[in-house]
């Protein structure tokens, strides 16, 4: 029999959709944009993948909003060993309680839901207690950054089912302040056991190369009145220069003939701006080759369904990552995306680059 404890942070990732790059002191300002809860979803589809799995799992979890729910419809019957102070407005301090109740509980692996910040609480409370159980998330926030999360919620629930060794693994978190700013500011906050996986997410690595032909490749084979929704991160970043306009480093601009309509835009911004052709440029992470959902959720289902999609990237991060992969939150489309796709790597090069869901 494996114990598993199971928290979900019910506010993770709201602010992706919205064009808030975090959810941290956000929470309002996110639901008054219309951000829906996203974390309870992922917990579910985890929390399946695990059950079609776990032949032998007990579950532990917490009280509504953070998992009870989400185990019981997964076909589970749950032990629930705390509840939240408030459940209308959860905090750090609830995720903390429930780790040291599985703890008390004498749980075999934590199973998490949420992003790097969650990470941290789960870790720190675990060094706080000097345990070493294993812990593991289902990516479900917005920064998704750190080694200890599956590639995918299916893969965490797959994982935390069948893992049988561990490993070391670190736990970063950035300053979602600098972050909005446009400047990534990392530190390492803990480092954690982990299982082994092939399916968990190797840690960003921040780094990157010349990219100044591809952008020039990009630049010269763009097409009148076809609506341009340019992605995150420093590859990008070289493209919208040579575009003639200064973007956002991390967040998504909307161009189109020489005019930029969406500066920093969310998914709402993105679809209003679209037109009839509309070409999607993306930039995989370095170090975990993720396309579609990691720093760039307002590249939405919707969005990427009405779109082209152009990737690019240098053959030194292509080397490192050997493979991409695609997380959009809609298990259809993920698995539309995936295949072979060619990866503009120059101004008229492509590698042909397998795509994983």
């Amino acid at each position: 029999m494996r114990r598993i404890g199971v928290v979900v942070n019910p506010i993770a990732g709201m602010g992706g959709r919205v064009g808030l790059k975090g959810t941290d002191g956000k929470v309002a300002e996110a639901r008054d944009r219309g951000a829906e809860p996203r974390a309870p979803e992922r917990a579910r589809e985890a929390l399946t993948s695990l059950a079609e799995v776990g032949t032998d799992v007990e579950l532990l979890t917490y009280g509504d909003p953070m998992g009870a729910t989400e185990a019981r419809e997964a076909g589970f019957d749950p032990t629930v060993v705390g509840h939240p102070a408030d459940p209308g407005t959860t905090t750090p301090a609830d995720t903390r309680a429930a780790v040291r109740a599985f703890v008390e509980g004498d749980a075999d692996a934590i199973l998490f839901v949420g992003g790097d910040g969650t990470a941290v609480d789960v870790a720190e409370t675990l060094d706080e207690l000097d345990d070493e159980t294993p812990m593991l998330g289902v990516p479900a926030g917005v920064k998704v950054y750190s080694s200890v999360f599956g590639v995918s919620p299916r893969a965490a629930g797959r994982i935390a089912a069948t893992f049988t060794e561990t490993e070391p693994a670190e736990v970063n978190d950035i300053d979602e302040d600098a972050f909005r700013g446009g400047e990534v500011v990392t530190e390492l906050r803990a480092v954690a056991t982990v299982p082994v996986a092939d399916q968990r997410q190797s840690a960003k690595q921040l780094g990157g190369g010349t990219v100044e032909t591809l952008a020039e490749g990009i630049a010269e084979g763009v097409r009148p009145g076809v609506t341009y929704v340019l992605g995150p991160g420093s590859t990008v970043g070289a493209i919208k220069e040579r575009l003639g306009f200064e973007g956002t480093t991390l967040g998504v601009d909307v161009w189109r003939d020489g005019e930029l309509l969406a500066r920093d835009a969310a998914e709402s911004d993105i679809l209003d701006a679209l037109g009839e052709e509309n070409v999607i440029v993306v930039s995989p992470i370095g170090g975990q080759g993720f396309v579609f959902g990691r720093g760039n959720q307002q590249l939405s289902p919707e969005v990427i369904r009405r779109c082209e999609i152009e990737v690019v990237a240098s053959r030194r991060k292509l080397d490192e990552i050997g493979t991409l992969r695609v997380d959009t939150g809609d298990a259809a489309l993920d698995a539309e995306l995936a295949g072979w796709l060619k990866v503009r790597v120059g101004r008229f090069e492509r590698r042909l680059v397998e795509v994983l869901a």
